[in-house]
């Protein structure tokens, strides 16, 4: 795989500094029972690095310690991690708002089964990748057979009420390109969605996140196979807008690996371009309980223009509200 970060350091993407932090995102692994083409995590079902007990236990702390408001669970296939439901459980103990980051295909495999009423009973934010409403472009970018599950999957999660409105149980969609190109317009494409959904299958969800693809890891280097990384980044830039600077989401979140060391972002986790130490060591989550991180200056190279481009992105989806 080709790498991308030589590509990416020389950048005068302007400076910018932590704010306040209220999200803690977490990579519980990148085993994943899907092989994606936009994966910026590289995850796959042969991948073995799994976040452990003990770094699970200091991720609780540490909500508790930062009175954290929201856990947004990541991966890989962050279900597939055997402390999964041990960690939602504790997490929502404590009040914490928890998302899972679900690729949905998860909830159709048979050592999975319950998953899906789990979530429910803890009130648990399904965010679940979709990147189209027609089979042919989600199989051509997440695998043969993707989509049929992926329907059912939504349809199960619809029967125990997420999406429904009233239920308490926020179920939201997530689109990205299929390659080169910035998302449409989230408030539009969001209506296509709910329309061509509900008419084709009887599927309803509460809302819809646009995601820029990153130019990192698996996608950076199918750009860089076909020989289109210089023009994508040629686009991210002239599309890169001032305005979107305030609500990027590196500045009220950061991310924590498998191992549990500590990131500006899940992007830059994947570049591996750590938080440092005064020292200059990587920083832990369990060096950081006490910490307060506010003001201190984020890591930011070309790949941030990523999510400044057009509407913005983030994995909160666009920035740009219409």
């Amino acid at each position: 795989m080709h790498a991308t970060l030589p590509l990416l350091k020389e950048s005068n993407f302007p400076a910018i500094n932590r704010g306040r932090l209220d999200t803690l995102q977490v990579n519980l692994g990148y085993l994943c029972n899907q092989t994606c083409l936009h994966c910026h995590v590289n995850a796959g079902p042969r991948r073995k690095e799994i976040m452990s007990e003990e770094t699970v236990q200091s991720v609780i702390d540490f909500l508790a310690a930062q009175k954290i408001k929201t856990l947004d669970l990541t991966g890989g296939a962050p279900e597939m991690n055997p402390y999964f439901r041990h960690l939602v459980e504790q997490a929502r103990a404590l009040g914490v708002r928890v998302i899972d980051r679900c690729n949905l295909t998860i909830l159709e495999e048979d050592a999975y089964s319950g998953t899906a009423e789990f979530l429910a009973e803890h009130q648990v934010e399904v965010v679940a990748s979709l990147p189209c409403y027609l089979s042919d472009n989600v199989d051509a970018q997440r695998g043969e057979g993707v989509f049929d599950a992926s329907i059912k999957a939504l349809k199960r999660l619809n029967d125990i009420g997420y999406g429904v409105e009233g239920s308490g149980l926020t179920l939201t969609l997530v689109y990205n390109p299929q390659g080169a190109s910035l998302p449409p317009s989230q408030f539009e494409l969001e209506a296509a969605y709910k329309r061509e959904l509900h008419i084709r299958y009887g599927i309803v969800f509460n809302q819809l996140f646009t995601i820029t693809n990153m130019p990192i890891q698996r996608f950076g280097s199918t750009l860089i196979s076909r020989g289109e990384f210089a023009s994508y980044m040629q686009l991210l830039k002239e599309a890169y807008s001032e305005d979107n600077l305030p609500g990027v989401m590196c500045r009220s979140l950061i991310s924590v690996d498998w191992k549990g060391f500590v990131y500006d972002c899940d992007f830059n986790q994947m570049l591996d371009l750590p938080m440092l130490e005064n020292s200059g060591q990587r920083m832990h989550l369990s060096g950081l309980m006490q910490q307060n991180i506010t003001g201190r200056p984020i890591v930011v190279m070309d790949h941030c223009y990523g999510c400044t481009a057009g509407q913005g992105s983030s994995c909160g989806g666009a920035l740009e509200q219409e």
